[in-house]
């Protein structure tokens, strides 16, 4: 089989990400709207400013008059997706771009007043830490995101290196608010990881659409297929999108030239086909895999080959983010950031709020689902709470039973406990509290990589497909 060609599109750079941080695609001029009587919409608008300017009890700040008149306009659009950014913000929103930034590195998306994680990347603080898709984040450090935008929480939340933030974090499913204290660090933009599994089968997991994405994504599959690569697995969960031409250049990879890869329409119901740009398509059997997590361009990606190549996909329904926004940048360094279009599937599908149903649903282990234990606190004999029950669910998934699920931290938990702490040689004191609640989360996500239904259910279809 010859190398993989990479096909460089020469097209527009769009944000096509459910999240912040974002992606950067395309800048426009800043246009000055003037008083001279010719935008006659402006006139209320312009008499407000004035008065507040000559008449308000205190000296006003003029230029957070506009900046809030700005905010304002992209608010009244009650559009998750648009945003105004000050200039501190802006510098946040072009961070996403470079090579790193320093963070937890999670996804995040304002929902109906709330700030709800869309997926934490795969490595980072915020994955360590056990956040997960729809978690909301209610405080950072104890002041409340009530009401705030998705670039105002990521300031909040956003630090440097090794430094702690907490998060107050209330997950779908369980009543007790959790304290999720991190530690940030730098997060590298590395979008692609490549492993061989049993049977020639290579699974290769791209985490987002960053500028280099399709580049990172040839380089490993030929390493992937210097090792013997016969079926792939392409991973596309909690991939919460990004640029919107790396989406086309890694479907055109896959569908065939010619075919659609998705579709844009303009308010007025105009629309323009994308088509693949591809040549020397590897013809090697694929199953791509997605979750709750995997937004926009991953939609994207996951909705032409299974419309436009026949690609079976394996997992949970998609976030469903059908809409590709624009970014303006202003003359003082400040950004806005607006909605445009729809995009639609090859076969005219609009996925918005609905998301991409697999071929095959397939639902994670129930313990995947586990919320996260704080490790500050010390779990103990005789101690009873939410995070005792998830300790002891913890626990039982490993093949640690304690014999009891409810919460209350008894006497057979403590043995439990001991016997755990021996095997992993941590101190043997029947207490679960740092290094000990760390180890058990750790183990639990081994367990999970091992007992991947997705990727298992994957593995089957490919073998079948590479049997045939």
């Amino acid at each position: 089989m010859k190398k993989l060609q990479f096909i460089i599109l020469l097209f527009a750079v769009v944000i096509i990400s459910a999240g912040v941080p974002t992606f950067v695609f395309m800048f426009g001029n800043e246009k000055a709207v003037g008083n001279d009587g010719e935008r006659s919409e402006f006139q209320k608008l312009y008499a407000a400013f004035d008065s507040l300017k000559d008449s308000y009890f205190k000296e006003v700040d003029q230029d957070k008059l506009i900046n809030g008149a700005i905010n304002g306009m992209v608010d009244a659009l009650e559009d998750p997706y648009s945003d105004y950014m000050s200039v501190d913000e802006a510098e946040s929103f072009h961070q996403s771009i470079s090579s790193s930034f320093q963070g937890i590195g999670a996804e995040i998306q304002e929902q109906e007043g709330f700030i709800v994680i869309v997926s934490p990347l795969k490595g980072s603080p915020a994955e360590e830490a056990g956040l997960k898709p729809n978690d909301k984040v209610l405080a950072v450090d104890g002041k409340s995101l009530q009401g705030m935008s998705s670039t105002e929480a990521v300031l909040l939340i956003r630090g440097e290196k090794g430094t702690k933030v907490e998060l107050s974090i209330q997950r779908p499913g369980v009543e007790e608010e959790m304290t999720v204290p991190i530690i940030r660090d730098t997060i590298p933009i590395e979008t692609v990881y490549g492993e061989m599994l049993e049977d020639g089968i290579a699974k290769v997991q791209i985490t987002s659409f960053s500028e280099h994405t399709s580049e990172e994504l040839v380089k490993v599959l030929n390493d992937m297929q210097g090792k013997g690569m016969k079926g792939l697995i392409l991973d596309l969960r909690q991939n919460p999108g990004g640029l919107l031409n790396q989406a086309v250049d890694i479907s055109s990879m896959f569908v065939p030239k010619g075919e659609i890869i998705f579709q844009i329409e303009d308010r007025n119901g105009k629309r323009e086909e994308f088509k693949s740009k591809g040549s020397n398509n590897p013809n090697i059997p694929l199953v791509v895999v997605i979750d709750k997590g995997s937004a926009s361009a991953s939609e994207i990606l996951a909705g032409a080959v299974k419309e436009s190549a026949n690609i079976s996909l394996v997992g949970e329904k998609s976030f469903g983010k059908g809409t590709v926004q624009r970014a303006q940048d202003f003359s003082d360094g400040s950004n806005m950031k607006f909605t445009t279009e729809k995009w639609l599937t090859p076969n005219a599908n609009w996925i918005h709020e609905k998301g991409i149903v697999p071929d095959y649903e397939v639902a994670l282990p129930e313990y995947a689902s586990l919320p996260f234990i704080n490790p500050d606190l010390e779990l103990k004999l005789s101690s009873s709470s939410n995070q005792v029950k998830t300790a002891q669910q913890m626990l039982k998934a490993i093949g640690y039973d304690p014999g009891r699920e409810d919460g209350f931290f008894d006497e057979k938990t403590k043995q439990i406990v001991e016997k755990f702490q021996a095997a992993e040689k941590l101190d043997v004191n029947g207490v679960l509290t740092g290094k000990s609640t760390l180890v058990l989360m750790e183990r639990l996500r081994e367990k999970l990589d091992k007992d991947d239904t997705q990727i298992k259910k994957a593995a089957e279809i490919l073998k079948q497909e590479m049997g045939s």
